[in-house]
């Protein structure tokens, strides 16, 4: 793949207040996120000279790689209280980061609980406490792996809400709010995902990352459910990442508790190493439940920034792949779902089997 933009500078900008940009120079193109009253409507790329493009060219890319765009919708919002679930093992920096993003957003009613996953050291508990926010409370817990730190979040969390992020994130400021909007905007939902974007693209391997995972499902908000199975995918509910994944979701905790959680033999920390998030959340959808996302709860993702870092996230996503169909073959439900489902979806599920 070769390297089309450069170091490339990331930001936002409203479709209503299109301004120019000034960058460092080192900058030879611009990643916006384009908003329209705070709503994500879609990305574009600006080609910067010397760190600048003024505001025509700013609103020229706009136009032209988004076309015409949606009538602004209104977001829906809540501030009711919620439970945001990090587990973390060994990143203490990264994760001083993620929290502090959490708890600089607009919503009255957080409660961080950050979930130490088999620690070797005391880092993590020390940068906890350095915060010397109340709002956050340091669990230890002695299973390593993602799906053990998030099934222990799950059962410490007192909210009805639990909402899930990574240790590498940055979240927005409204993300919390409109996270729990889109419950309350449709009572049939028990769990939603949003966007997970970029937070840097200055070296060639976080560009690299960034088109190769492809994080961010659109720009429009969707629901999924057996019930009404999207047009776009063949092979619903086993299309990895369609239902959204583990560093930008949130669930109705009594719901997640009921189907049992995260699988603990999937995820980082496991001998699968990924596939924990599309695994539960396929689970979700075959027990009948709505699943929705919501574009305007974006999160940002710290990308890896070396080549052998990216190479072994990619294997370890290959890896989680094959246990997550391997489990969904040997499952009379998902079978059956598959068989229901699409001619594709049986046979993929059979060539996994068959190995």
């Amino acid at each position: 793949m070769t390297d089309e933009h450069g170091p490339t500078w990331v930001g936002e900008t409203d479709v209503d207040d299109v301004a120019g940009l000034h960058v460092e120079a080192r900058y030879t193109a611009a990643r916006l996120l384009v908003t329209a009253g705070g709503d994500a409507v879609g990305q574009v790329t600006v080609p910067l000279r010397a760190g600048v493009a003024d505001a025509v060219t700013v609103a020229e890319a706009v136009r032209a790689q988004l076309g015409a765009l949606p009538q602004p919708r209104r977001v829906p919002t809540s501030v009711e209280p919620v439970s945001v679930v990090i587990a973390t093992r060994g990143r203490p920096e990264s994760l001083g980061r993620a929290v502090r993003a959490v708890l600089a957003g607009d919503h009255p009613a957080v409660t961080v609980l950050v979930v130490d996953n088999d620690p070797t050291d005391d880092a993590t508990e020390r940068v906890v406490a350095g915060l010397g926010d109340p709002r956050v409370r340091y669990l230890r817990e002695a299973r390593r792996g993602t799906s053990a730190g998030r099934n222990r979040g799950l059962a410490e969390a007192d909210t009805r809400l639990v909402l899930f992020t990574d240790d590498d994130t940055e979240v927005d400021t409204a993300w919390a709010r409109r996270m729990a909007g889109a419950f309350a905007a449709d009572p049939r939902v028990v769990c939603v995902s949003g966007p997970v974007l970029a937070a840097r693209l200055d070296t060639e391997q976080e560009r690299l990352a960034d088109a190769t995972l492809g994080w961010a499902k659109g720009f429009r908000p969707r629901t999924f459910s057996l019930a009404a199975p999207p047009a776009d995918s063949a092979i619903f509910p086993f299309a990895p990442g369609l239902l959204g994944i583990g560093a930008n979701l949130a669930v109705q905790a009594d719901v997640a508790r009921e189907v049992g959680g995260f699988d603990e033999a999937f995820g980082p920390g496991s001998p699968t190493r990924s596939g924990e998030d599309c695994e539960f959340l396929v689970r979700l959808v075959l027990a009948g439940h709505v699943l929705a996302y919501e574009p305007a709860a974006w999160v940002r993702h710290h990308h890896r920034s070396d080549l052998a870092g990216l190479q072994e996230q990619v294997e370890g996503y290959a890896v989680g792949l094959a246990g997550f169909l391997t489990k969904v073959a040997l499952s009379p439900r998902g079978r059956a779902a598959a068989l229901r489902r699409s001619p594709a979806a049986v046979r993929r599920l059979g060539a996994i089997a068959d190995r």
